[in-house]
């Protein structure tokens, strides 16, 4: 049975934060010092994981499940639940091409540690994955992330490619006055080590609450500046996935713009999220959570649960408003939602 929202939109991804913790301190994402962890006994064990999303890929034909954190493999033994999830099956009567098979597995990470675990993640059932990288200078690396890791992050995109995962896509933030300097030399970087650069517009879930619209740049910006160099064609619509796309016209691959602010894909949103805890977001802008933790705890039924989820879905609103004067900023950082 499809999951639709009100707005006619089909749910076919979950976002799983498999822990709210991270190495680094993006200035974008959390604060420097007295972040407050979750207590180990409210995070969602592997189970508990593994039994939401297959009432989510079972009952409700969800094909993509992306885990995410805080940073997902600080998380010990993560592909004892990457394999928990790649035994799931889409229902073979599904309309989803993944029909009979187990949905698409991704993973969003920093990247500093994945060296150590690339083959063992991919072994398990991650197909694909995305890597953060906002800078190429080290020390600008070291202003934005509070942390000197930039060599193990390169490190861990190679790690990625050798040991398979494809594609291989690198996210970076940009930030006016920050490293939108860089624009042109992330994309280089994209080119000559084949993997997809995704530049994000500057969303307001900073961890100073400080975000102001001039500090984003906007899609069509980004756009410009790479074409003046490595002139670029568009690739067709992006339909529910969240970047444009555009190709280089010398066959130097592809790159894409997130452009949540200026040119929102709201209308074609097909995404929902878990955080740690288990609670349940319809939009990374959401005000409104659904605690499915308290539910398994309390002896709550896989119907049950399924009859929340829709629920919850049904309260899924049209889009985030941002730049709107009908916009709230939600009460949690970047790193506490899950990217």
């Amino acid at each position: 049975m499809d999951l639709v929202d009100p707005f006619g939109r089909t749910i076919r991804d979950l976002r799983i934060s498999v822990t709210d913790r991270c190495n680094f301190r993006c200035t974008y994402c959390m604060p420097e010092e007295g972040m407050t962890w979750l207590p180990r006994s409210e995070v969602l064990t592997f189970e508990e994981f593994e039994r939401l999303a297959r009432i989510f890929v079972e009952r409700f034909e969800v094909d993509g499940l992306r885990l995410t954190g805080g940073e997902p493999t600080v998380r010990a033994h993560l592909p004892v639940l990457v394999r928990k999830l790649a035994a799931l099956r889409v229902p073979a009567s599904s309309s989803s091409p993944l029909a009979g098979r187990k949905p698409d597995l991704s993973i969003t990470t920093n990247g500093a540690t994945f060296r150590l675990m690339a083959h063992e993640l991919h072994e398990a059932g991650i197909d694909r994955v995305n890597i953060s990288l906002d800078t190429l200078r080290a020390d600008r690396f070291l202003s934005m992330t509070r942390r000197d890791e930039l060599t193990r992050v390169l490190d861990g995109i190679e790690a990625a490619k050798e040991a398979g995962l494809a594609p291989v896509k690198i996210n970076a933030v940009v930030q006016r006055g920050v490293n939108d300097d860089e624009i042109v030399d992330l994309a280089r970087y994209g080119r000559d080590h084949d993997v997809e650069m995704r530049f994000i517009e500057f969303m307001p879930l900073d961890a100073s609450g400080h975000w102001m619209n001039d500090q984003v740049v906007s899609q069509d910006e980004i756009v410009a500046a790479i074409s003046a160099v490595f002139p670029l064609e568009p690739v067709p619509a992006r339909g529910s996935a969240p970047a444009d796309r555009w190709r280089y016209l010398d066959g130097g691959g592809l790159v894409g713009v997130i452009p949540t602010v200026t040119k929102p894909f709201c209308g074609d949103c097909d995404r929902v999220r878990l955080t740690a805890e288990g609670q349940f977001r319809t939009c990374l802008f959401a005000t409104t959570e659904f605690c499915f933790r308290t539910l398994m705890r309390d002896g709550a039924s896989d119907d049950d649960i399924a009859v929340e989820i829709q629920r919850a879905v049904g309260t899924k609103w049209a889009g985030h408003q941002i730049n709107q004067v009908t916009f709230i900023r939600p009460n949690r950082s970047m790193s506490q939602i899950g990217g």
